[in-house]
């Protein structure tokens, strides 16, 4: 019982909400406990607290909230405040470079991800909490950027290539039922994967296939020394042109920075969170950096929509901080990578991550 206690204490202690610019709008899960032997006002019909702790794991599952079906299958070690791999690509191409992935070793890196419990989601979800990966898998996030033809390319009989990247994800949700295309696909300059007149067609095609389309500027400049009016321009003048290529209500609210580069005047960098190009409001909810690492958890106290850490998928020139050094510290460290519970309502973590978690908004927190 003197552990149930540490672990609520500790719980209310660290949940404090940080500044509102740089998370996801979240409500903070706060919730009321009661001690043993301590008598209580509450009603009957009082809110059931949303935090359960069991010492007494019968069958290696615990039960999430009375009356409830859902249950979480702690043998499974569920940990989803560890870390996720946001992974970057450019090209899909018939020679290994730095920035271009053959077919077969982008098809080699999707099921090698698959054997070990890796399930890709959307950008738009990771950012937003919404995590539907199966219990037991860890999640991961594809993006492409620049939007070359090679990423998306149809043949003569206008059929898909099946050696371009929108070929090879759809081939390969077909060949593994439990797993959908998501990707996010970042757009420069004008004409999508540069065949001028399929422009609304394929950008249409990839919303309908569990795909995005994301900002990557206009003219993929260094954005380091850039004025306000110059990032303007090149964030909110693409943003405008790329959702008027779609047919409905589409928003491009996430942004890949090129090269990484971020401006350094505060005033500057604030446009590439949001702002008003030409009577076009933008707001990003996601901004990418290029970085070496996985990210955090988006439950985290450290996570940072804005600042999105991703991570080389190749294998040249990637100073051992690429995609297959990445899986192979985590094989060695099963412990540092979020772990999912099934459960997109719930937050499922250990006793020892109470400090770390803060961004739950209205999911039921899990402790073990």
């Amino acid at each position: 019982m003197k552990y149930i206690l540490l672990s609520l204490i500790l719980l209310l202690t660290a949940c404090t909400p940080k500044a509102a610019d740089e998370k996801v709008n979240t409500t903070q899960n706060i919730v009321d406990t009661k001690e043993d032997n301590k008598s209580t006002d509450t009603s009957k019909n009082d809110k059931e607290t949303d935090v359960k702790t069991d010492e007494n794991l019968d069958n290696q599952t615990a039960e999430v909230k009375e009356g409830s079906a859902q249950k979480v299958d702690i043998s499974l070690k569920p940990n989803e405040a560890g870390k996720i791999m946001v992974l970057m690509y450019h090209n899909i191409g018939t020679e290994e470079e730095e920035w271009v992935r053959t077919p077969e070793n982008f098809k080699k890196d999707l099921e090698t991800l698959y054997e070990k419990g890796y399930i890709p989601i959307s950008l738009k979800d990771y950012v937003s909490g919404n995590i539907h990966t199966p219990a037991g898998k860890t999640p991961y996030v594809l993006t492409f950027d620049d939007t070359n033809e090679n990423n998306f390319r149809y043949l003569s009989d206008g059929s898909i290539d099946p050696n371009c990247a929108v070929g090879i994800l759809l081939e390969f949700a077909k060949k593994h039922p439990d797993v959908k295309p998501y990707c996010t696909f970042f757009g420069n300059g004008e004409i999508p994967f540069r065949v001028t007149g399929q422009e609304k067609e394929k950008v249409n095609f990839l919303i309908k296939n569990h795909m995005d389309l994301g900002n990557h500027t206009v003219n993929h400049p260094d954005l380091t020394e850039m004025k306000p009016e110059s990032v303007l321009y090149e964030v909110g003048r693409q943003a405008k042109y790329l959702t008027s290529l779609f047919d409905g209500n589409y928003e491009v609210n996430t942004l890949a920075l090129p090269f990484g580069s971020r401006p350094t005047d505060s005033e500057a960098e604030a446009k590439i969170f949001s702002g008003e190009y030409e009577g076009f409001n933008y707001k990003n909810i996601a901004v990418l950096n290029v970085g070496w690492d996985p990210y955090f958890s988006p439950y985290h106290t450290e996570f940072n929509p804005h600042h999105i850490h991703r991570i080389r998928a190749s294998e040249i020139h990637v100073d051992g901080v690429g995609l297959y050094d990445w899986l192979k510290h985590f094989d060695e460290n099963p412990e540092a990578r979020f772990i999912s519970d099934g459960f997109p309502n719930i937050v499922t973590i250990k006793s020892d991550a109470v400090d770390q978690i803060t961004n739950i908004g209205e999911r039921e927190l899990f402790i073990y």
